[in-house]
């Protein structure tokens, strides 16, 4: 085995054991997704993705070492292709591929990217070719003072909302909800007063306006003097009886 073989066959394993963690860290952050939706944070979220672009991260340092073999410049070849079922295909690629037939190779073996996709490309490159170099520094200059201009209305907002912020946490409370509970309670059914009866004695309470008993109703006196539930007078009733039954006699 040569020299350059060797080289290849090491980067290989590496690229291999690289893919499998880096298929494992997603594999159990779509688990987290799926199963921990409602109980999963940012913070978690965050560190599950830190660890896949820690995957990626170290792939690319691999495929970019010197030891490492241009691989674009090998070529993958299929050795086998079959309409029918392959137990061994679907336990290697975890029941993704069922068959390796000539319809799926061209999408699974694809080293360039779709026609349409690549000749957008192809566009947007010869778009940029024709642009002079004063043109793509104003556009340039452009969108820096669009990114800053926005940049400076979210740190204004910002600061606007810290200081709105500091000053509520500033500001003293003036009310009690317990006091507030208290009272309502005591003028809505009478609790914690004390009973006060005409007499106004000791030990005598207060009765609340709803089991209160109503008060009489008052009456005018000729002279138009009110009376508030005041009873009749004995005298003026003995009187007038003694009216009717001995008439005064002129």
């Amino acid at each position: 085995m040569s020299r350059e073989e060797k080289q290849l066959e090491m980067t290989l394993d590496a690229v291999q054991n690289r893919l499998n963690d880096l298929k494992v860290s997603i594999g159990a952050m779509v688990h987290k997704l799926e199963t921990e939706y409602e109980f999963i944070n940012w913070p978690t979220f965050l560190d599950n993705f830190a660890l896949i672009s820690s995957h990626l991260t170290g792939l690319s340092k691999i495929l970019s070492k010197e030891i490492c073999p241009p691989l674009r410049n090998r070529t993958v070849l299929p050795l086998m292709l079959s309409p029918e079922r392959d137990e061994a295909l679907i336990q290697l690629t975890q029941g993704r591929v069922p068959v390796f037939s000539h319809d799926i190779v061209p999408d699974y073996l694809r080293t360039k990217p779709e026609p349409m996709a690549e000749q957008k490309m192809l566009q947007n490159e010869q778009k940029a070719a024709n642009l002079s170099a004063e043109a793509a520094a104003k556009q340039v200059a452009q969108h820096n003072k669009v990114v800053s201009h926005i940049l400076d209305m979210v740190s204004k907002k910002r600061e606007e909302w810290d200081i709105e912020s500091s000053s509520r946490a500033g500001i003293q409370q003036t009310s009690s909800m317990a006091d507030t509970n208290t009272l309502v309670a005591a003028v809505g059914m009478g609790k914690g007063l004390k009973m006060v009866v005409p007499g106004g004695g000791p030990g005598s309470m207060m009765v609340p306006p709803a089991i209160r008993p109503p008060a009489p109703m008052s009456s005018v006196s000729p002279g138009g003097v009110s009376q508030l539930g005041k009873a009749p007078s004995a005298i003026k009733t003995n009187i007038k009886s003694a009216m009717q039954v001995h008439p005064f006699q002129r």
